[in-house]
Formats: C-alpha cells, sequence, structure tokens
C-alpha cells in the first residue's frame, strides 16, 4: 500500500521539467506577438505614409458671363483611383467684365488676364511652367454669343488662344463648355470639398467613406443657372437629363439640368422687358424692385438686345432709345411680378417637372447653392443653413430699405449690385420654391456656400478634377511595405496568437494549481498512513 503512493524523486523532477516547457514557450511566443504589434503600429503612425516625388499643377480660367477668374491647383504626382487628388492653392479676378463683351473688339480680351497672370507665375515653380496645362472655359455668356454671333465668338476665342500660346505653360484649349457640363462641373466640386468622395484614413491613406450621401448642387450665375443631384432609383433614365460621371473608383449617376437665360442678369434683363411691355409708351417706368429714391437709365437695346429677350422685344424699335426705371421699392408687388420670369404653367401641376416645361425628379438629400444663390443671401446677412422664414422675412426687410440706405448695410457696396439684390431674393425664392420645388421643411437642408476651407466651390475645381483623369500620373510614390489591407491581416495574425497564447498561458496556470492541490492532497494523505 506504501509503495503504490509512493512518487519516485526523478519522475517527480521530469514532470515539473515537461510542465514548465510549453508555459516558457508560449510566454515567448506572447511576448514576441506583443513586440511585433506595438512595433506594426508605431510604424503606420509615425512613419510618413506617402513620400512624394514632387506635384502637379493645373490653372483654369473661368470665363463667365460677367467676369473671369483664374484658379492654380496642384495635386501628387501619383493618382487616387485614377484621378488626382487636387487642391486650390490660388484665386486671382480678371479685371472688368467677362470675355463675352468683347464682341466688337477681341484683340483686347487677353489684355485683361495679365495682371493675374503674371501673379500665376509666381505660384507655380519656375521649372514646371512648361509642364504645367492650362485651360480656359467660357460658359453662358460665350454660348449665347456663340449662338448670336458665331464669327465674333470664335474670334475672342482665337485671340486669347494666341495669346496664351505665347506663356510659358502648356495651354490646352479655350472652349465654351456646355450647360451641362458647367452643372456636373459643379456637383463634382461641392462634393469632393465637402469629402464626399474622399477621406484619410487612421493610416494617413485616402479612402472612399462608408454611407456619405452626396451633396446637391444649385449653381446661379449671370446667364445660365444649374441643378445637379443624384436622385435615386425613380429618376428617369432621359438622355438629355442623365449623366454618369466617375471618380475614385466610383460612378454616380446624375440628374443635371441647365436653364439658359436664367442666370441672374438674364433674368433680370427678360423682368425689364416685361416691365416695358406692360407700358409700351412711357419713358419712365416703376420698378417695384428697385429701392425706393433709385432710378436708372438704360437703352432698349440694354434690355432687349440679348438673345433672352428676343421673344419680348417689340417688332419695331430703336436700341439708342432711353427708359429710365425707377424704384418703388415694394416686396408684395416685387414678388408677384417676378414670377412672371418663370412659364410655370408648362408644367401643368406635374411633380416631376420644374418650370418651362423641364423635367426634374424630386429633389432629395442636402444641397450647396452657391455663385449668384450665395452672394443674394450675403447681402440679407444670411449664410450657412437658414428656414425659409427667415428668407422671407430678411427679404421683406432689404427690399423696404430706401437706397440711400443701403451704402452701410453692404459690406461691399456696387450700385450694379445693390440696386438689384430685392429682385434677386425674389427671383431665387421662385426658382427654389415654385421652381425645383423645395419646401419649408426641404429649404434648411440648402446650404447657401462661397467656398470650404481654402477652395471656393465653382465648377473649375471639377473641370479640373475630370482633366486630371487624362493628364499621366508621375512617378509611383514610395510607399510603406506594408500598406493597410495587408497590415491589417498581419495585426488580426499577430492578435489572434497573442490571445491564444495567454488563454494557455491562463489554462495552464489553472492547471498547475489544481495539480499543485492535488500534490498537496496526496501527501498529506501519505503523512496520514
Amino acid at each position: 500500500m506504501f509503495t503504490v503512493m509512493t512518487r519516485q524523486p526523478c519522475e517527480q523532477a521530469g514532470f515539473r521539467v515537461l510542465s514548465r516547457t510549453p508555459a516558457i514557450i508560449t510566454l515567448v511566443v506572447l511576448l514576441v506577438s506583443i513586440v511585433v504589434l506595438v512595433t506594426l503600429t508605431l510604424i503606420q503612425i509615425h512613419h510618413p505614409q506617402v513620400l512624394s516625388p514632387g506635384l502637379k499643377y493645373g490653372i483654369v480660367l473661368d470665363a463667365g458671363s460677367s467676369r473671369t477668374t483664374v484658379y492654380v491647383y496642384q495635386w501628387p504626382a501619383e493618382k487616387e483611383n485614377n484621378t488626382g487628388v487636387v487642391s486650390q492653392t490660388f484665386r486671382c479676378s480678371v479685371k472688368g467684365s467677362g470675355i463675352s463683351s468683347y464682341e466688337n473688339n477681341p484683340q483686347d480680351a487677353p489684355k485683361a488676364f495679365e495682371d493675374c497672370m503674371l501673379k500665376v507665375k509666381d505660384q507655380v515653380p519656375p521649372h514646371l511652367h512648361g509642364s504645367t496645362h492650362i485651360y480656359l472655359g467660357a460658359t453662358a455668356g460665350m454660348r449665347l454669343l456663340r449662338l448670336q454671333n458665331e464669327t465674333a465668338a470664335n474670334e475672342v476665342l482665337a485671340s486669347i488662344k494666341s495669346y496664351f500660346e505665347s506663356q510659358p505653360f502648356d495651354f490646352r484649349g479655350a472652349q465654351i463648355i456646355s450647360g451641362q457640363e458647367e452643372g456636373v462641373y459643379g456637383w463634382i466640386t461641392a462634393n469632393y470639398i465637402m469629402g464626399n468622395f474622399l477621406e484619410k484614413n487612421l493610416w494617413h491613406m485616402w479612402v472612399h467613406p462608408h454611407g456619405v450621401e452626396t451633396t446637391g448642387a444649385l449653381d446661379l450665375g449671370g446667364a445660365s443657372t444649374q441643378i445637379s443631384f443624384v436622385a435615386g432609383e425613380t429618376m428617369r433614365l432621359n438622355a438629355s437629363d442623365t449623366v454618369k460621371v466617375s471618380l475614385y473608383g466610383y460612378t454616380y449617376t446624375l440628374y443635371t439640368h441647365s436653364f439658359q437665360c436664367y442666370g441672374r442678369n438674364e433674368a433680370e434683363k427678360k423682368f425689364l422687358a416685361m416691365l416695358l411691355q406692360s407700358s409700351p409708351s412711357e419713358t419712365n417706368i416703376s420698378n417695384p424692385c428697385y429701392p425706393r429714391s433709385y432710378s436708372t437709365t438704360f437703352t432698349l437695346g440694354h434690355v432687349f438686345g440679348s438673345l433672352c429677350t428676343e421673344k419680348q422685344r417689340p417688332e419695331t424699335y430703336n436700341a439708342s432709345d432711353i427708359i429710365t426705371f425707377i424704384g418703388t421699392g415694394d416686396p408684395q408687388v416685387c414678388r408677384e411680378k417676378v414670377a412672371s420670369v418663370f412659364d410655370f404653367k408648362a408644367c401643368q401641376d406635374q411633380d416631376t417637372c420644374s418650370f418651362d416645361g423641364v423635367y426634374q425628379p424630386k429633389v432629395q438629400g442636402p444641397f450647396v447653392a452657391f455663385a449668384g444663390f450665395y452672394y443674394t443671401a450675403s447681402a440679407l446677412n444670411l449664410s450657412g443653413s437658414f428656414s425659409l422664414t427667415s428668407f422671407n422675412d430678411s427679404s421683406w426687410d432689404f427690399c423696404r430699405y430706401t437706397w440711400s440706405e443701403l451704402p452701410s448695410l453692404l459690406p461691399k457696396f456696387d450700385e450694379v449690385y445693390a440696386r438689384s439684390y430685392c429682385f434677386s431674393t425674389h427671383y431665387i425664392y421662385h426658382l427654389l420654391v415654385n421652381g425645383y420645388k423645395f419646401t419649408e421643411d426641404t429649404w434648411p437642408q440648402i446650404r447657401f456656400e462661397k467656398e470650404v476651407g481654402n477652395s471656393s466651390i465653382a465648377w473649375s475645381l471639377g473641370y479640373m478634377l475630370t482633366l486630371t483623369n487624362q493628364i499621366p500620373a508621375g512617378s509611383p510614390l514610395i510607399r510603406l511595405p506594408i500598406q493597410p489591407p495587408v497590415f491589417v491581416g498581419i495585426l488580426a495574425f499577430f492578435t489572434a496568437i497573442a490571445l491564444l497564447c495567454l488563454a494557455f498561458l491562463l489554462y495552464l496556470c489553472s492547471a498547475s494549481r489544481t495539480k499543485q492541490r492535488s500534490e498537496n492532497a496526496f501527501d498529506q494523505a501519505v503523512d496520514s498512513e
């Protein structure tokens, strides 16, 4: 009995050695896993993720109907999913009016660019001037001029082309972009600078944001206005209304429409023409949208010389005749009369129609309103998001001010804009509410913005982003050997090993304690014998 219960010393020693070996091995593996995990994490966080071999530059001239603006953009030499990550670095407003105003003296059009181009040359490193592409895109003002006088439009573009071909940059042409292109490029700009296409993750990599909805774009220029948004499954796939856009590896289906002659300046000419039609024999015309105590004179040619007012033009008129418009500052009458600028009856109360019989799916999601929308809201001391009631109240208050009160109310006083802000507020109301069908509930989803960060909201950035698909990427960037997908896999692998080792050590510890208690019980039993 005694001999059965007695353990041999050598057997006891051998068991302890064998039981410690797995624990030692497991502990070593656990420590190695922890060291690897910590090392990889520190490298990924603190080591620069991308070592760029250099930057590329691009220059876009936004030749609008009322002015030209020069933008300088830059992006890393390698592209993300075939599209450059572009940022705005410089902006310059060209002095004078838009290039379409040079129809009678096209040779003078380039002279206005000189000051801005001198500044642009300082913004781009000299050794990159020859490889920096420069583009000029003309919008609704030149679209109208081409329809009215194609020869003059071509001469203006030819003069500009000759000028830029003498510059040190790589000139890629001056073209008149379509209204649909203008709308799409504006939508791209708005979504890009709001981070709806790309964002940086933990490892400073550009990735597509998960679950982010796109933003619709509302652009109000001098001669046209555009609306663009992703309308979803219910959108009628009409070739003239629908555009597919591919950026950063994703494809978006947009509804976009450009309304020629519905920019702020041309719409006001239509409004003035309507006032003249109602009083054809008068030379002094009351204008309820101009401020009280203000009056101005125009020639009939100024009002009826545009293609946008061609249908309202009298059969016989003298273009040089002078008409005086006298402001009465009546917001109620102004709103009622401005509605006549639009043809809402053509839609016959259809929900999927804006005005003039144009198809439009129901607006949905957030929108950003820029250019003329922003400047008009800013004149009312409004920006960002606000209610429709706030907009209406501010419009009514503004329209009641006299002409002498406006200079102290506006941060930047300019007669041409100041006299027309009242008209613009009511015009925007009818365009957004009765045209695009924004309501009390959906109006606050519109943000009236000029820029985000250092980037202006304008079609030119979207234009540049699209064009970078055609610009060859530079030499590949030097990246860390461990990219995020691989890193995540390695991280998961070593984490699993560490957890298994920890679990095994806990098991061995528990088993050792159980064994020790058993041995103690055995020894007590032997002693009691």
